[in-house]
């Protein structure tokens, strides 16, 4: 890289975080019909601050995209919604977290109970060590779904096909499922979240490590699925966001910037450092 262009980039950056962080989240951060809700919500490791004084809703029914550079905070926010930052010592929250008016954050609430109304899918996909048939059933027989073996095959058998995979996996149910393929190893655990009837699927850049034919069948699986579950998907890729979510989300070291209709904070974003990112100029 020239000098030239070295300056250049350097005064950029410096020209971005110079830029002021709005006090409060430009846009639409309530909706009509809430699934989750977020209040005033902090989050430090230690003594650095992670997130700060996030407040926003997200929509029944809705795929909403979080976006930002890294480092921002989504997916330290995306996992105060299950509460897997539980398993850091080092972390403490602070602020509100509801699932239908119940807080999550209750001390008498019963995280695993939580965590099966609030699924998460990861980034990397982390089949089970088991068949392809347990992996989907694993959940339901922890949580009581089914009274017997029939019962059982059905939901298997359902949240497979929910997932896009039954067609592909029902003749070698008893496979181990990481001999999946990456891509269907991703879907078996989507499949494996629906299991348990989630209200909420929380999915941490599922798409990453997938080729781009895999990233299309899951792709066209969250849109299919938002008819049925709300999704919080967290996301480095604008056109996926562009593609698949109803409302978008921008972070910014910490602060949530901007959210609103995807629509719209892709055409025509409010606040500058949404439109930087955005655009390319820098994330």
């Amino acid at each position: 890289m020239s000098n030239m262009n070295k300056e250049k980039n350097l005064s950029t950056s410096q020209n971005i975080e110079n830029r002021a962080i709005p006090a409060h989240t430009i846009g639409e951060v309530f909706v009509d019909k809430p699934r989750m809700t977020a209040r005033n919500v902090d989050v430090y490791y230690d003594d650095k601050c992670a997130i700060q004084d996030v407040t926003i809703d997200i929509g029944a029914q809705q795929v909403i995209s979080f976006i930002g550079p890294s480092g921002c905070g989504k997916s330290t926010f995306l996992r105060c919604l299950n509460r897997m930052n539980d398993t850091i010592d080092t972390c403490r929250i602070s602020g509100e977290i509801k699932i239908d008016n119940d807080n999550i954050y209750d001390p008498n609430i019963d995280v695993v109970s939580l965590r099966a109304r609030v699924g998460m899918v990861f980034q990397k996909p982390n089949p089970f060590p088991k068949t392809i048939y347990d992996n989907i059933a694993y959940g339901p027989r922890i949580h009581g779904l089914a009274n017997n073996k029939s019962e059982l095959d059905d939901i298997v058998e359902h949240s497979l096909e929910r997932a896009g995979l039954w067609n592909e996996v029902k003749d070698r149910l008893d496979k181990p499922g990481t001999g999946l393929s990456g891509g269907q190893q991703q879907r078996l655990c989507i499949a494996r979240a629906i299991a348990v009837s989630p209200e909420v699927i929380l999915m941490d850049e599922p798409c990453s490590a997938l080729d781009p034919i895999a990233t299309a069948k899951v792709e066209e699986l969250i849109y299919e699925l938002r008819n049925q579950y709300t999704i919080v998907i967290v996301t480095h890729s604008m056109q996926q966001a562009a593609r698949v979510s109803d409302r978008t989300a921008y972070f910014h070291l910490g602060k949530l910037v901007e959210v609103g209709e995807t629509k719209e904070i892709f055409i025509n974003p409010k606040h500058e450092l949404t439109q930087d990112y955005i655009t390319g100029r820098f994330g």
